[in-house]
């Protein structure tokens, strides 16, 4: 199963890096020109789940894997959430703009996305497994149904000026093309049984739908006539054919002392308007049963029963063109930086004199929008140069996810070759199949400075 997760917390104001300026357009990063290897600039997955991990599923000890599925339920709750993020750099670039002596950049770039985003579906994952005999008297939440879903593009153009020496500015104005998307994220319902009052055989059954599915860019690979290669078709979709949306991100650096540094930014602050290959899926109404409880089997079809429940909540299927938003995410950091630099001061992506430290420690918030509560992550960070032109950033990440996720970041530049690597989650690679979340980054820049 794949998902999203948008937190790059080692990537964050890492500004050995040229993509810092994804996750910060006020980042203060500096340079003559750049650009990225195509599709090796920015390779990015991410993976987390609340709740459970693949070893609670599919461990080779004996347990029987509907009992392990029926554990993993028990212990979740409606606001554990499975979430990943997969990101393909296609093409990145930047220069200076203004002379030799301006403070001024452009970058652009695009690229290719996918998220997922699911809610553990406690009570209907229950019903399934177990059925209601033993749940009389409870009420079945169908507002537990709670997924997004897309595959989309992203074309981009920035901005970010050094206004002085003190404050740094940022801005990207971004164009969405999404090739399928699913959304299901406003339902609400229930499913109700109880006895009746002087007979336990006789049973009084309630349902309440208010069931809603959004797909765009998906409907048409679903038809039975349809005789087209999937991958090539959501690819062109994906890139030159998908439903259009616009954003911005917004990002600022402020020096209250040239070693203490204050960072924020938006990002992903936008929408997507779905017009193409749209098709909305509905279950809406509502349904009453009172009597004998109808045996479904081959043998004993209750076809009136069925029917009833067909004509009181139907499927209808709408063309209506619906508007989705981008999961807006809010980075802020504090950084305090020591220990006079034994190198001297020219690096990879910053101008002579700008680097005068060897140390930097702080902290990083993380937000983002979500269906229901925030998604929020605390990191603590410490940054070493370990040479003139390699950098090291280990970092320590409290989420919903872990309380234990120690990240790891090295980037270095020979000649004009920039390169990084990222990895999150390091403890728990001796055995990835028990870890609740996991993450990587890597790319490849050219990055080229003046010559003095």
């Amino acid at each position: 199963m794949i998902c999203f997760s948008q937190n790059k917390q080692i990537l964050y104001n890492f500004t050995s890096i040229p993509q810092s300026l994804l996750v910060n357009p006020g980042a203060d990063v500096s340079y003559k020109y750049f650009f990225g290897i195509p599709g090796l600039s920015g390779v990015s997955a991410n993976f987390g789940s609340s709740s459970f991990s693949v070893y609670d599923l599919f461990a080779d000890n004996g347990v029987d894997f509907n009992d392990k599925v029926r554990n993993v339920v028990n212990k979740s709750s409606n606001k554990d959430k499975i979430y990943t993020n997969q990101q393909l750099e296609l093409f990145s670039g930047g220069f200076r703009i203004g002379g030799e002596e301006s403070r001024s950049y452009i970058s652009f770039g695009g690229y290719q996305e996918l998220d997922f985003l699911m809610y553990v579906p406690k009570d209907m994952a229950i019903l399934a497994l177990d059925g209601n005999r033993d749940y009389i008297g409870k009420s079945f939440n169908l507002g537990d149904i709670n997924l997004r879903a897309e595959v989309l593009s992203v074309f981009h153009v920035g901005f970010h000026k050094k206004m002085n020496d003190k404050l740094v500015l940022g801005g990207r104005v971004k164009l969405y093309s999404s090739g399928a998307n699913a959304n299901s994220t406003r339902n609400s319902g229930f499913i109700y049984t109880t006895n009746g009052t002087t007979d336990q055989n006789i049973y009084y059954q309630y349902i309440s739908s208010n069931l809603e599915l959004q797909t765009s860019g998906i409907a048409a690979f679903t038809k039975d006539e349809y005789d087209g290669n999937i991958t090539n078709d959501l690819i062109y979709n994906t890139f030159f054919n998908g439903s259009l949306g616009l954003g911005f991100d917004a990002g600022l650096t402020y020096y209250f002392r040239k070693n203490l540094q204050f960072t924020a930014s938006i990002i992903d602050v936008g929408f997507i308007r779905h017009t193409k290959d749209i098709e909305t899926l509905t279950y809406k109404g509502s349904y009453e049963y009172d009597g004998v409880n109808p045996g479904f089997d081959f043998t004993n079809e209750p076809e009136n029963v069925l029917d009833d429940f067909q004509k009181a909540i139907p499927r209808d299927t709408l063309y209506n063109k619906y508007t989705t938003w981008r999961p807006a995410k809010f980075n802020t950091s504090v950084e305090y930086s020591f220990g006079k630099s034994r190198f001297d001061q020219d690096c990879s992506c910053k101008p002579p004199g700008e680097r005068q430290y060897v140390n930097a420690v702080g902290a990083q918030l993380f937000t983002m929008t979500m269906p229901k509560d925030p998604f929020v992550a605390f990191t603590a960070f410490y940054k070493r140069r370990l040479l003139r032109k390699l950098e090291l950033k280990t970092t320590y990440t409290v989420d919903s996810f872990s309380y234990k996720n120690i990240g790891l970041g090295i980037a270095g530049t020979w000649g004009k070759l920039n390169m990084y690597f990222l990895v999150d989650n390091v403890l728990e690679y001796k055995d990835i199949t028990k870890t609740n979340s996991a993450a990587f980054q890597l790319g490849i820049n050219f990055v080229f400075q003046d010559q003095d």
